[in-house]
C-alpha cells in the first residue's frame, strides 16, 4: 500500500461552507451495482459507535479514538494525540494512524477504496475510518472520520465527523471528497476477525505488521482464521505456520508449511522453514528433501537452504 507523507489530516471550519457549496453544485452519486446493492441491507446504522469530537487538526486521534472503542480497545482523546498527531504538518498521516492500532491490540486492515467495500463493512457492523480532502486537489485540507450507517434509497451517509455526530451526507458528496485521498479507509478488528469486504495478500501483510508489534501468540487467531477463509493463499499458510513454529505448535506448522508449498511450488521461505520443522521433528528424509526445494530456488535465501542442507 503506498502513503503519502504529506497527507496530514487537518479541519478548517472557516472554509468549511465555501467546500461544501463547491461541492454540493458538481458531486454525482457514485455508481452501485445491483450485486453490490443486493449485498447489503437497503439501510443500517451502527447504533453504538461512541463519538468523540474533534479539536484544532485533531480529527486522527478523534476518528483513532471512536473505531479503538467500538473494537473493545478504549483510548481517550488525550492519551492518543502524543501516537498519531505530528505538529510540524498540522495533523496525522497513515502510517503513524495504522501503527497506533496495533499498538492497541487491534488490526488495521486497509479495505479497498470503493463505495461497495464501505457499505459493506458497516452492514457487518464495522465503522470504518476513512480520510478526505474537504477543500481542492491543490489546496488539500486532509480530514479523517468515521463512517457508521448509510441508507441506498436515499444515497446517503452517516458518518461521526469534526464536531458533529451522526452527519448526513450525500454518497455523491462523500465520494468527492474521499477520492482525493484515493478512497483509502480502513477497519479495525480483534485478531480472529476479518474484513467483510474480502481478503487477499494485504491482508495477510496487515496480519504480519501486527505480529511484529504484538507477537506470535496474540495474532495467532487471525492467521488461523485467514488460513481458513483462503487455504490457498500461500502468504496466509506460511504466516500461519510461522505463528505456530513460534508457540511450540511444531507439527501443526509442518502442515501449515506443507499447505503454503502446495499453494506456490516456489515459495522458497516456506520450503526453508518447512524443513527446519520436520527436521526439529526428526522427520529427517522429508526434511531434507524439503531444503533441497528451498536451495533449488534463486533467491536470497537460496545461500542460506544449502547450508543448513549440509548441515547434519
Amino acid at each position: 500500500m503506498r502513503y503519502r507523507s504529506i497527507k496530514s489530516a487537518r479541519w478548517s471550519g472557516a472554509l468549511l461552507f465555501l467546500v461544501a457549496a463547491l461541492l454540493n453544485g458538481c458531486a454525482t452519486t457514485p455508481p452501485l451495482s445491483e450485486d453490490a446493492r443486493s449485498a447489503v441491507p437497503e439501510r443500517h446504522l451502527i447504533e453504538e459507535v461512541p463519538f468523540h469530537g474533534q479539536r484544532d487538526y485533531q480529527c486522527g486521534p478523534a476518528t483513532l479514538a471512536m473505531v479503538l472503542d467500538q473494537g473493545g480497545r478504549t483510548a481517550s482523546v488525550d492519551e492518543l494525540i502524543p501516537q498519531v498527531f505530528l505538529p510540524g504538518r498540522e495533523g496525522s498521516v497513515q502510517p503513524e494512524m495504522l501503527a497506533t492500532v496495533r499498538r492497541h491490540g487491534l488490526i488495521p486492515f486497509v479495505i479497498p477504496g470503493r463505495l461497495d467495500a464501505v457499505l459493506q463493512e458497516v452492514a457487518a457492523d464495522r465503522p470504518v475510518a476513512v480520510l478526505q480532502n474537504l477543500s481542492l486537489p491543490w489546496w488539500p485540507m486532509w480530514h479523517y472520520a468515521v463512517v457508521i450507517g448509510y441508507d441506498l434509497d436515499d444515497e446517503r451517509l452517516v458518518l461521526h465527523s469534526g464536531e458533529t455526530p451522526r452527519m448526513d451526507v450525500s454518497m455523491g458528496r462523500f465520494d468527492a471528497t474521499w477520492s482525493r485521498s484515493d478512497r483509502w479507509a480502513f477497519v479495525a478488528l480483534p485478531p480472529g476477525e476479518l474484513p467483510a469486504s474480502g481478503v487477499d495478500r494485504e491482508s495477510a501483510k496487515a496480519i504480519s505488521a501486527f505480529e511484529s508489534v504484538q507477537g506470535a501468540e496474540t495474532s495467532l487467531p487471525a492467521w488461523q482464521v485467514l488460513a481458513d477463509r483462503e487455504p490457498k493463499l500461500a502468504l496466509a499458510q506460511f504466516g500461519l505456520g510461522n505463528a505456530l513454529a513460534a508457540t511450540d505448535k511444531p507439527r501443526e506448522a509442518a502442515r501449515a508449511f506443507r499447505h503454503a508449498v502446495d499453494a506456490d511450488p516456489e515459495f522458497a521461505a516456506a520450503w526453508l522453514n518447512l524443513g527446519l520443522v520436520l527436521r526439529s521433528l526428526d522427520r529427517t528424509e522429508e526434511a531434507e528433501d524439503a531444503l533441497r526445494r528451498a536451495a533449488e530456488i534463486p533467491g536470497p535465501l537460496q545461500e542460506r537452504a544449502q547450508q543448513r542442507l549440509e548441515e547434519r
